[in-house]
C-alpha cells in the first residue's frame, strides 16, 4: 500500500469516527429571563436522544453513577443563577448561584432538586449540599423532543416558569419573585 493509499485511509477513518463522535456531542446551551427587573439564568449542556432509551431501568441515565439523581444535562454540572430571591414551587431559594438536578427514579414524576454546590462535574453531587426539592409538574410534549431542552420563561409581573423536556417527557415548576 502507497503511503498516499494510507493516508487516504487513515484520513477517510479519522473523518468517520469525528463524525460518529460529533453524533453524541452534547453542545452548550443556555436560557435566561428577566421578572420583575430580576435576571434569571440556567447554563447546561445538551445531550441528545439518539434513539436510546433515556429513562427508566436500563436507560441512558440509570447509568450514571449519581442515578437516580440526574444532572439535567451532560457534562459540567447545570448551573442555575438568580440576582432574585425566588419561591421555586414552593421552596425559598435566595439570590445566587446553585446547582440543579433532577430525581428522575420515576420518569412519571419528578422532583427539581436545588442544590448549593456549584462549578463540579454533572456527576459529582452531595445530597447533603441540597437546599431542597420540589415537584415538578409532567405533560407529555406534542412531539418527541431529541435535544434536551431547558427553558425560563415569564408567565406574569413577578411569575415564571422553568421547563424541561427531553424524549417524550416535559416538566416544569413555577418560580415567584419575592
Amino acid at each position: 500500500m502507497s503511503m498516499k493509499t494510507s493516508f487516504a485511509y487513515a484520513s477517510a477513518w479519522m473523518f468517520a469516527a469525528s463524525v460518529s463522535f460529533a453524533q453524541f456531542v452534547s453542545p452548550p446551551a443556555e436560557t435566561s429571563v428577566t421578572i420583575d427587573g430580576k435576571a434569571l439564568s440556567v447554563k447546561y449542556s445538551a445531550p441528545s436522544v439518539h434513539g436510546r432509551k433515556i429513562f427508566g431501568p436500563g436507560g441512558r441515565i440509570s447509568e450514571d453513577g449519581t442515578y437516580p439523581v440526574w444532572r439535567a444535562g451532560a457534562n459540567d454540572a447545570t448551573a442555575f443563577h438568580t440576582d432574585a430571591d425566588l419561591d421555586v414551587g414552593g421552596l425559598a431559594v435566595h439570590k445566587g448561584d446553585y446547582t440543579l438536578f433532577v430525581l428522575v427514579s420515576d420518569p412519571d414524576h419528578w422532583k427539581l432538586i436545588i442544590n448549593q454546590q456549584t462549578g463540579q462535574w454533572g456527576l459529582t453531587y452531595s445530597q447533603a449540599r441540597d437546599l431542597g426539592r420540589v415537584n415538578m409538574t409532567m405533560s407529555k410534549p406534542s412531539a418527541k423532543v431529541e435535544t434536551f431542552k431547558i427553558t425560563l420563561s415569564k408567565t406574569g409581573a413577578k411569575d415564571g416558569k422553568l421547563e424541561m423536556a427531553w424524549d417524550n417527557y416535559a416538566a416544569s415548576v413555577p418560580i415567584k419573585v419575592k
